[in-house]
């Protein structure tokens, strides 16, 4: 059975940037008749506000959207994520590393005369070991210097090295919080999720959690990663950026709102009911998975 996901951070309420992503999954979910899950992914605390959580989901169900079975906190799963760690740890796959943003950035630049766009590749300086009067900043897992390649149902087929792009990466920090890479991989495979649909500024984490999914022998979903919103600055509409909270009291407009980045015509509907049933067929004709 095709299982999808969506996975918000509570950092804020929704804007129509992560509408967008949300609508897509929820979409390829019902158009394939499996289940729609919602994850919240509420490792990162710092960056947590109060009653987040809770505003996300009321206003994915003013919008119509119902996830098929409890929701799940990242936050409850520390002990899956060690059973992972300590997996890869007897792989000889994690090692300690000590080196701060700066020191990395100015290894980058040292290299290539200038910082990259995006990625700044970590070139494995703890790899044999943290240097002296280091300690641990974070782990890292020691990624395998080949291509990773892959079919995005959206993007088409893509290719990374992931060891010269983007280098180890972390899966934990010192101060005991695991990174995204990490706990995504784990909570897919806990959940049986098989096709991923999100944004696609998180199309170049995918070789790293195939990468990571092969480490843990496990079998990564399909993914599809749909387009971004941008603000009138061409910045991605985010909540750090300033975006607003999606207005849920004329739901239907917000969903027309967010269909029409999809980019799948104008979608002709006078209530949420037939606005479901319209998007859904029009989805499974354009993205049907047989």
């Amino acid at each position: 059975m095709y299982v999808g996901r969506f996975a918000p951070s509570p950092s804020g309420p929704l804007h129509i940037g992560s509408l967008v992503a949300a609508l897509a999954s929820y979409l390829d979910a019902r158009a394939a008749r499996g289940k729609w899950l919602v994850r919240i992914e509420d490792l990162d605390t710092p960056r947590v506000a109060a009653h987040a959580d809770q505003l996300i989901l009321s206003q994915l169900a003013a919008l119509g959207m119902h996830w098929d079975e409890p929701p799940w906190y990242q936050s409850q799963r520390s002990a899956a994520y060690q059973a992972a760690f300590d997996q890869l740890s007897a792989q000889a796959r994690i090692y300690p590393c000590g080196c701060s943003r700066r020191e990395i950035a100015d290894a980058v630049i040292s290299e290539h005369g200038r910082l990259p766009d995006g990625e700044r590749p970590y070139r494995g300086t703890c790899r044999t070991g943290l240097p002296k009067g280091k300690a641990a900043k974070s782990w890292r897992f020691v990624v395998k210097n080949d291509t990773t390649s892959f079919i995005d149902r959206w993007c088409g087929l893509q290719h990374q090295c992931v060891a010269t792009q983007v280098g180890d990466f972390i899966l934990r920090r010192s101060d005991g919080i695991w990174a995204y890479q990490l706990a995504v991989v784990v909570d897919d495979a806990a959940q049986g999720i098989t096709h991923i649909v999100r944004g696609q500024d998180l199309l170049s984490s995918t070789a790293r959690q195939h990468q990571l999914a092969h480490a843990l022998g496990l079998i990564p979903p399909s993914v599809m990663h749909v387009p971004l919103v941008f603000d009138e600055r061409g910045l991605k509409l985010s909540k750090q950026n300033g975006a607003q909270a999606l207005q849920t009291a004329q739901p239907l407009q917000t969903l027309k709102q967010a269909w029409a980045y999809l980019q799948l015509g104008e979608l002709q509907a006078s209530d949420l009911e037939g606005f479901w049933s319209g998007a859904t067929e029009r989805w499974a004709q354009r993205y049907s998975l047989g």
